[in-house]
């Protein structure tokens, strides 16, 4: 039988926690058989964690099935070891045991490639019921050392064990599906709580473009309305020589910005055209006429009436997946495209909005012979430059400005001081010749931006910059504004530039010369606005 003096001091140790907690043992091997029992269960409720926990096929539903196989086993064995049994029959016990130890040590090296799902492996499940058969058949030795009243007391008690057991193993199932449950709820939850987030960042973003724009129109309607009411110039209305009334708007600085045209017999009626210049000229559009199509004066016009379209939007998805726009002209030609793609359809169909607002209004700079371009560089500075329309670059701001309007304020400022500003020509380490404009306190304001081959050549370029540079116009931006630049293929494009910065869209392709940008500009400018929407 079991000597309990031969125990090392850990099996003491359980021993005496048996003791103390559940009762005297008759034999060791009770002691024993009740710890093989708890490690089994252990085993076993982390097998079955690690499952619900596990992906399928994975290392972690691997660990899992051992674990609970391992545990069955221990589970089955723990009652039948400590019952009052001989050695053969304990012996019998352990043999089962390492059965199905080996069934589970050679279940770990086929799983998952060699493991079917439908069947499982033949040969390792009928190792480990093997193991479960002989411990089972170790418990038909009880009626060698037991009478039949012990017997009957114990097939009782094993009953009531075993059927305690299927109690067990059902609520455990139960739970298990009940877990399995809660999981798929999760998941769903998990999903639904990511698409709701995505739609957030998409409102987040949009929003955040809508504060944008609306600072943007903020700072422009704040600037408007402060040039108001700060302007540099006055009317003047005065009595003609003829003794007539006329009016005239004088700068500050003494030019003559405008005038009547035309001589009033009375002072009231004089003011009266001088009011109407005020309340009219702020809201006026632009019409560039050609000289022979000047019309009379006095000739009557209509304001300018909305044309239908000779284009058509067309609304896709592209090859990665992202949404664009392109305007397509009624002859086939592209004549417009977004520039860039959209995660959603109706991000797309908003920035398609948003451009056909803004498109028939917006401006571009126009030369006659010269204009100021406002651009940025590649270090996201602004900069300006006097450009004529041959393409020639007459002079450049030579530093970079943090925002669009302060490179503005710089051209305004030489464009309205450029008497008081000193020219000044040097030749540079290279042995060119180059100009630089400097303010009175000496900080230069422009420069030539390249070197000639003499010092006549810079000293003409600045003479040209003093012939052109009062009256070149500059882009004034409104709500959007095209902007014509060369790429580096050399080719000429356009984009249509929003005044928080963002690209509407943009030309899709180059073109040789200026004069045809500018032709592709005012195309988009009359289709676009009326140009219906298909998507494909």
């Amino acid at each position: 039988m079991y000597n309990m003096a031969s125990e090392h001091t850990e099996e003491g140790a359980l021993e005496s926690w048996y003791r103390n907690r559940i009762g005297r043992p008759a034999t060791g091997d009770e002691v024993r058989g009740y710890w093989v029992f708890v490690v089994g269960v252990v085993l076993g409720v982390a097998g079955l964690l690690a499952f619900l926990a596990s992906d399928s096929a994975s290392g972690l539903r691997e660990a899992a099935i051992a674990l609970s196989a391992a545990g069955l086993a221990l589970v089955f064995a723990g009652p039948v070891i400590r019952l009052p049994l001989r050695r053969r029959a304990n012996t019998l016990v352990y043999l089962g045991l390492v059965l199905c130890g080996a069934a589970i040590v050679w279940f770990s090296t086929v799983f998952p490639n060699d493991w079917l799902v439908a069947t499982g492996e033949p040969r390792i499940i009928g190792l480990y019921a093997l193991g479960l058969l002989l411990i089972g058949a170790a418990g038909v030795l009880i009626p060698i050392v037991a009478s039949r009243e012990e017997n009957e007391r114990l097939r009782t008690s094993l009953a009531a064990e075993v059927e305690t057991l299927r109690g067990t193993l059902a609520a455990s199932e139960a739970e298990e599906e009940s877990l399995q449950d809660v999981v798929s709820e999760l998941r769903e939850a998990i999903a639904d709580a990511e698409a709701d987030e995505n739609d957030i960042a998409a409102v987040v973003e949009r929003l955040r473009g809508e504060v944008a724009d609306t600072q943007a129109d903020e700072a422009d309607l704040a600037a408007q309305l402060e040039s108001l009411r700060t302007s540099s110039a006055r009317f003047e209305l005065y009595e003609d020589n003829g003794g007539e009334y006329r009016w005239r708007l004088r700068h500050r600085n003494g030019n003559i910005i405008a005038t009547g045209g035309e001589g009033y017999t009375r002072r009231h009626n004089a003011q009266k055209g001088l009011q109407s210049v005020r309340r009219n000229a702020l809201g006026a559009t632009v019409l560039h006429v050609e000289p022979e199509a000047l019309p009379e004066e006095g000739e009557e016009f209509e304001p300018v009436a909305e044309v239908e379209s000779d284009a058509t939007f067309e609304l896709y998805e592209d090859n990665a997946g992202e949404f664009r726009f392109r305007l397509r002209h009624g002859n086939g030609n592209v004549i417009g495209d977004s520039g860039e793609g959209y995660a959603s359809e109706r991000n797309a169909r908003r920035a398609l909005d948003r451009l056909q607002e803004y498109v028939g209004a917006a401006e571009y700079l126009r030369f006659d012979p010269t204009g100021v371009e406002l651009y940025r560089d590649n270090e996201g500075k602004w900069r300006w430059r006097l450009v004529h329309r041959n393409g020639n670059i007459l002079a450049d701001s030579g530093e970079g400005y943090s925002r669009r309007r302060n490179a503005r304020r710089a051209v305004d400022g030489i464009k309205s001081g450029l008497d008081d500003l000193s020219f000044e020509t040097y030749e540079d380490n290279a042995g060119e010749f180059r100009w630089r404009l400097r303010s009175g306190n000496r900080e230069i304001m422009a420069d030539s931006g390249e070197g000639y081959s003499d010092e006549s050549g810079a000293e003409e370029a600045v003479e040209r910059v003093r012939e052109y540079l009062p009256d070149a116009d500059v882009l004034d931006i409104g709500p959007a504004a095209f902007e014509i630049f060369e790429d580096k293929g050399g080719e000429f494009r356009w984009r249509l530039r929003h005044r928080n910065g963002n690209i509407l869209a943009d030309s899709g392709e180059g073109y040789a010369e200026r004069r045809n940008v500018r032709d592709a500009i005012e195309s988009v400018k009359r289709n676009a606005p009326n140009a219906a929407v298909e998507t494909q």
